[in-house]
């Protein structure tokens, strides 16, 4: 596939959303916004992709209403016929992974090398939960002498599930696949900044056979429709990924109704280089964990630490791989990075750019425009860092790496646990003793040794301190979304105390 072929088909798939706009969809009907319509455009010419309904706090009430209206069906159903939907949800998303993709590539500036497998990784997420449906309501026997303790678990209700715009349709149904897998019925609010994908989402999900009200799509800002779907009594749980300051305001807008929150927050990552690992390998791992997607991932490793022997070496050559990396169209098959997702998170990201240098790091590669159209920045390295800079302490949340140097393994823990984050570390290194120790103290809650980021689903997923609250993944997605219940049954006559007898 070629750059212009790619261009003409995302031409078509666009048509129907330039002509008709990105419509909400609630109680399995399209529904425009109450609050009218907002623009989405696209970050690689700021072209306008389509308007969009912009949901209201009277949107979210029906939705709201709507997934209370049909929580009971949906959770009374048999897990088999359940599980049977999500695999034709799953085949629907399959059969439009090129078109998803492209419109992922389109409104988000991501790169098509990488969005031509994410549709397909959204399918293996339906299929994975789909699976684990019939039983996911399964418990234990836990006797005793006396009693005989059966557990159970029921779907919580209906939850809300907020998602961000680096990766939205992945990470879309990483929220939305185990919540209908336990019997929730849902609310989406996608990020304002990328609509597109999580309309199709929808679409797909109720031409499988989804219910209507099951799954329910209300666009808007986080101001308004955000907030009210954050506090709207009948939604019992947040779902949310985004940044950590963003769920401390959730966390605070759901305290009144008692909502559980799951969340998966921000990230200043580390990946540690010893001087015994293998540097080929760890400098592959270090350039593909920061500057693939943009640096739009919540699990980058945005900080290097290296160990002071090697490190003149090691940023010679990082310095010669970052700046023969390719920025271009999004679309382009050849582009290994394409442009931020707007020009607010440019201007962000740029002014990190001014700060270092304020700081006193070294700026080694990168931190212009690129062109004069779209928003293309050059992949950013500072080295010469320090663990109290505002770069080696802040999320920039793109394509923006911060090196800083080590002498032995307590200084390097010492750096890595500096931050309020703690989300992911990677370590490199070819002593297993070191590995287990470090791997112990290191305060995060995904750690990868001698790799970088490779997500497997039954594994947990989330963060520590300030990077999050909750775990996705295989059973601890359904931890979330439903509720424990134990039953005790009385297995004979055992002593029961008399009092006033």
């Amino acid at each position: 596939m070629t750059l212009q072929s790619h261009l003409e088909q995302l031409d078509r798939h666009l048509t129907r959303y330039r002509s008709g706009g990105i419509l909400n969809l609630i109680d399995g009907e399209d529904s425009a916004g109450a609050g009218g319509v907002f623009e989405t455009r696209s970050p690689v010419d700021e072209s306008l992709i389509a308007k969009v309904a912009r949901g209201t706090a009277a949107d979210i009430d029906r939705a709201a209403k709507a997934a209370k209206a049909a929580f009971p069906a949906w959770a009374a159903l048999d897990g088999a016929k359940r599980k049977a939907i999500l695999h034709r949800i799953a085949d629907g998303i399959e059969a439009r992974a090129e078109e998803i993709a492209l419109c992922e590539c389109w409104d988000t500036g991501q790169a098509w090398r990488f969005m031509s497998k994410a549709a397909l990784r959204g399918a293996e997420n339906f299929r994975y939960f789909a699976d684990l449906a019939p039983g996911a309501r399964d418990g234990k026997s836990l006797p005793t002498k006396d009693h005989l303790n059966v557990t159970a678990r029921k779907p919580i209700g209906p939850v809300g599930v907020i998602t961000p715009w680096n990766t939205p349709f992945m990470l879309s149904t990483w929220k939305i696949a185990p919540a209908l897998a336990a019997g929730c019925t849902v609310v989406h609010k996608p990020a304002e900044f990328s609509p597109l994908t999580a309309r199709l989402l929808a679409e797909i999900c109720h031409e499988a056979g989804l219910p209507p009200g099951v799954l329910n799509l209300v666009n808007g800002f986080g101001e308004d429709a955000g907030r009210a779907l954050t506090e709207h009594p009948d939604i019992k749980a947040i779902a949310f990924v985004g940044e950590s300051r963003t769920g401390s305001m959730i966390m605070k807008q759901g305290a009144d109704t008692l909502k559980r929150v799951h969340f998966e927050l921000g990230g200043k990552n580390p990946v540690v280089v010893f001087e015994d690992a293998d540097l080929d390998r760890a400098l592959d791992a270090v350039i593909f964990m920061i500057y693939s997607l943009n640096g739009e991932r919540c699990t980058s490793s945005s900080r290097l630490l290296v160990q002071e022997t090697i490190a003149k070496d090691f940023h010679a050559r990082l310095v010669e791989r970052v700046n023969r990396i390719s920025v271009g169209h999004p679309l382009d098959p050849a582009t290994e990075m394409g442009p931020l997702i707007h020009k607010t998170h440019f201007d962000k990201v740029t002014s990190y750019v001014d700060i270092g240098k304020a700081d006193g790091a070294t700026l080694a590669a990168g931190g212009t425009r690129v062109g004069d159209k779209g928003w293309f920045v050059r992949p950013t390295l500072f080295t010469c860092a320090t663990p109290q800079m505002r770069i080696a302490q802040e999320e920039v949340f793109g394509p923006f790496l911060t090196s800083l140097s080590f002498s032995d393994e307590a200084e390097a823990l010492a750096i890595a646990n500096s931050t309020a984050y703690g989300l992911t570390g990677y370590l490199w290194t070819q002593d297993l003793t070191r590995a287990l120790r470090f791997s112990d103290a290191l305060e995060a809650g995904m750690i990868w040794v001698n790799s970088e980021n490779v997500r497997h689903l039954p594994t947990p997923f989330g963060g520590v301190k300030a990077s999050g609250i909750g775990r996705d993944g295989g059973d601890w997605s359904f931890e979330f979304y439903m509720e424990q219940k134990n039953t005790a049954f009385a297995l004979g006559n055992h002593k029961i105390q008399r009092l006033g007898a």
